[in-house]
């Protein structure tokens, strides 16, 4: 019996609380804990396989090292640990400095304060594809190396000012010949911004990505780059192969023909509010397919 009445005032006292807690939950608390792990998602996506996701976790070692030591009463290592951590803080902004400028273009080219290229551009958009794919056609044909790079919501001035300022009309002539092997712009990348070619043979950042495969070459791991930096669109061309590949949002994806590339950049550049390239074009395919 008095198991039976301590088991019954226990599952009362345990109704109680559980009626108290949900009782005083608002909905703004569910939306308070929504926002918080958005937020984290987003973070944890930001971070995933870069540099910053290694240091995490060693800051989480030593939180947990910092916590240990003052159960323990290691006065001196949790002296030392706190000091540690408190002047971490500073180290922490210079070292997550490339995640978190990236974190902060990433807020600034959201759909909120976006703009589509259309209305950013008077020129038709499909004019300045068909000259594109006209020109990379050709350089594919004939094994010749190309970058373009294609700008969006992200400015590109500072790469721009890195190469040769043309301010060109785009036309698949002229990209034929800027990438003409054994001239002074054939190594270098053309920064296209709306229908007009603004520089070429820029330099551009390569990828930090340590999982990127050893085939992939510089040209490759510069469009890669400049797509980890920016919401640039970014086509090359092989000049070992004659492979168009395309990179989009630190992604490459490889062995793309001209329908394909030409349906992309359409969906890519033409519409109000850019959206991204489905997953599954990105994955990896072989030649035989």
């Amino acid at each position: 019996m008095n198991l039976g009445k301590r088991c019954e005032k226990v599952m009362t006292q345990l109704i109680e609380f559980l009626s108290e807690l949900f009782y005083n939950i608002r909905i703004l608390d569910f939306i308070d804990i929504a926002i918080v792990a958005f937020a984290f998602h987003k973070i944890i996506g930001l971070i995933k396989e870069t540099r910053a996701e290694q240091l995490i976790k060693g800051i989480i070692f030593l939180l947990l090292a910092t916590q240990l030591s003052e159960w323990l009463g290691l006065y001196t290592i949790n002296w030392i640990l706190k000091n540690t951590m408190t002047m971490g803080v500073i180290a922490l902004l210079v070292v997550f400095q490339p995640e978190l400028r990236r974190a902060l273009e990433h807020i600034g080219r959201s759909r909120f304060f976006s703009k589509g290229l259309i209305e950013k551009q008077k020129a038709e958009p499909h004019k300045v594809i068909d000259e594109i794919i006209k020109a990379v056609q050709m350089l594919s044909k004939n094994k010749t190396g190309a970058l373009i790079v294609m700008e969006r919501e992200t400015g590109l001035g500072d790469v721009i000012e890195t190469g040769i300022k043309m301010d060109a009309i785009v036309s698949g002539e002229l990209l034929l010949n800027i990438f003409i092997p054994n001239t002074p712009l054939h190594d270098g990348a053309m920064i296209i911004r709306e229908d007009r070619i603004k520089a070429s043979g820029c330099f551009l950042p390569l990828t930090e990505n340590p999982n990127l495969s050893k085939q992939v070459g510089t040209r490759h791991r510069a469009g890669l780059g400049i797509t980890e930096n920016s919401d640039a669109v970014v086509v090359v061309v092989s000049e070992e192969t004659g492979v168009i590949s395309m990179a989009v949002e630190g992604k490459l994806s490889r062995y793309l023909d001209i329908q394909s590339l030409r349906q992309i950049l359409v969906n890519m550049l033409s519409e109000k509010e850019p959206k991204p390239l489905q997953f599954n074009l990105f994955k990896w395919r072989n030649k035989n397919d």
